[in-house]
């Protein structure tokens, strides 16, 4: 017979004494009966990997000790104050070894602490990959050693997530390098970008809002991706989560699902997304943050040589159709793009009228106006327009786009409240204005700034370095004159010190407040309250109680 093994077969094979156990179980219940031979020993043997003098040994040991296993060596254990030395020393085992045999020298039981060697090898058996990185690097990095499933695949517009990213890539604004923000949603099953917003600043819920109704709306230029999605996916973020957004999907009775905090893994589809456009766009941009740079070159690019904020907009959306037309991501058929995706899934797209689209990303203050000769006074400001003519007096009611004040949409106060028109700002600032108006405030801001810090420094306290344990001195010392001068200075400032609450008497209330009534004083107190004040003691003081407990 030949020794060789077919390939395959090598890596199936016990390793050796593995089932050790049930073999000896086996041959002691054989030997009970009297039926134990050689031959069972050997087949035991030539099964587990050993030799046929290592299976009479297991049935010596299992007769005389009653054990079936090997012996198990005395180890030393992870207990819960070791974990948490761990944790305050990030995972370092030489540290906390060091720290147990410098109390255990202290106490006189130097001999009681197991050698590092051992206690960093019941680290790696009692501690899993994923909990010493957790130690040492925290919650983030033990969650890469986490198996993560996949959702079971869907059609299209079952569900979207939506996600904010801050752009690192600094484009110009009206004469400022800023780093803009996108908002936008995908379809989960096919990939596709439906809905995308971009603000230069942080988003609020109109970024949302605007990035929703893009991705609903299935006409050019936002289709032939859109409709109504079974469910929207979002973090724990305020903008997706406000009354106005949940109003607006609740409107077509669309639930928002907010996943828990700090758990990216949940709406794996948009982070991936996030990642994927700094790798294939953004790096290669003009301005961008995160470019490796050679050592001491840490000045950033001017703002003359970055794109502005309308080149930068167009380059994105024509990224985001090449990524829905041209790319093929992970997840998908092979050679699919999301369009192909789309296209190729029979199931029905629920589409919304553009006319009950027109007005989705307004809110309404609930307030009824009347138009008059200067317009729609809204937030003490007038707006007007040409459709107003000959309509003054009407009721009208308002809606609005959230942080938008430069238009508003005029509704009737009819039941269904018809739309009359829009009204624009009447006297808006011009962009000389604005500018001007932009540099007082930065340098108001600057010099507040300044006023802080310098106010911070005179706080605090700053103290020389020290080589030993030693009590810090201050930097400064400051004489008592210096102090006593700087207080009064202080107290000058200060406006509730400086208050005189009786330089101006108060004035003489008006005849209509009701005045307490004085009630006349009997004869009877009046000659008591004299005779006790000729005995030497306080007028009124009858009645009183004393030391001696008499009247």
């Amino acid at each position: 017979m030949s020794d060789q093994v077919p390939a395959g077969e090598e890596m199936s094979r016990w390793q050796p004494g593995v089932g050790r156990e049930g073999a000896v179980a086996r041959l002691l219940s054989l030997d009970s009966r009297g039926e134990l031979t050689t031959d069972h020993a050997r087949l035991v043997a030539e099964a587990l990997g050993v030799s046929l003098r290592t299976v009479w040994s297991w049935l010596s040991v299992a007769r005389r000790e009653g054990r079936l296993s090997a012996r198990t060596p005395a180890r030393t254990g992870v207990s819960a104050d070791v974990r948490a030395r761990l944790a305050v020393w990030g995972g370092n085992v030489a540290a906390v070894h060091r720290e147990l045999v410098a109390e255990a020298a202290k106490a006189g039981v130097a001999d009681s602490v197991p050698s590092l060697r051992a206690l960093q090898r019941a680290m790696r058996q009692d501690l899993s990959a994923g909990e010493r990185a957790g130690l040492k690097g925290g919650e983030a990095a033990r969650r890469r050693y986490d198996v993560y499933g996949k959702r079971p695949r869907t059609h299209r517009n079952a569900c979207w997530e939506g996600d904010h990213k801050r752009i690192p890539v600094r484009v110009d604004v009206e004469g400022s390098a800023v780093c803009p923000w996108v908002t936008w949603f995908i379809d989960v099953a096919t990939k596709a970008i439906v809905g995308v917003a971009v603000t230069p600043h942080q988003p609020a819920r109109d970024a949302v809002l605007a990035a929703l109704r893009t991705g609903i709306s299935r006409t050019e230029p936002y289709g032939p991706f859109g409709g109504l999605p079974g469910v929207v996916r979002v973090d724990r973020g305020k903008e997706f989560l406000c009354r106005t957004v949940e109003r607006a999907l609740g409107a077509f009775a669309v639930p928002v699902h907010d996943l828990p905090a700090y758990k990216p893994y949940r709406k794996g589809t948009g982070e991936a997304l996030n990642d994927a456009l700094e790798e294939m766009f953004l790096v290669s941009l003009p301005g961008y943050t995160r470019r490796a740079r050679p050592v001491g070159a840490h000045h950033p690019d001017r703002v003359e040589d970055l794109m502005s904020y309308p080149e930068f907009v167009e380059a994105l959306l024509r990224w985001v159709r090449g990524w829905n037309t041209g790319h093929h991501p992970e997840g998908l058929a092979k050679g699919m793009t999301p369009l192909a995706a789309w296209e190729a899934d029979p199931s029905p797209v629920e589409d919304v009228a553009e006319e009950r689209l027109a007005f989705f990303a307004l809110e309404d203050d609930g307030r009824v106006r009347k138009i008059t000769t200067n317009g729609i006074s809204w937030r003490r400001r007038a707006y007007i327009a040409p459709w107003m003519a000959g309509h003054v007096g009407m009721r009208v009611r308002l809606r609005y786009l959230p942080h938008y004040d430069g238009r508003i949409e005029v509704f009737s106060t009819e039941e269904w409240g018809r739309h009359l028109g829009t009204a624009y700002l009447a006297q808006a600032a011009t962009m000389e204005q604005r500018r001007a108006l932009s540099s007082v405030r930065e340098k108001k801001a600057r010099q507040l700034k300044a006023d802080l810090k310098a106010a911070e420094k005179l706080r605090k306290t700053r103290y020389t370095a020290t080589t030993t344990a030693a009590v810090p001195r201050p930097r400064r010392t400051v004489t008592s004159s210096q102090a006593e001068a700087e207080i009064s200075r202080a107290r000058g400032a200060d406006l509730a010190a400086r208050a005189l609450p009786d330089l101006i008497p108060p004035r003489e209330p008006p005849a209509s407040w009701a005045r307490p009534v004085v009630r006349p004083r009997r004869a009877a107190d009046s000659r008591t309250d004299a005779g006790q004040a000729a005995d030497g003691k306080p007028a009124g003081a009858a009645g009183v109680r004393d030391d001696s407990g008499e009247c």
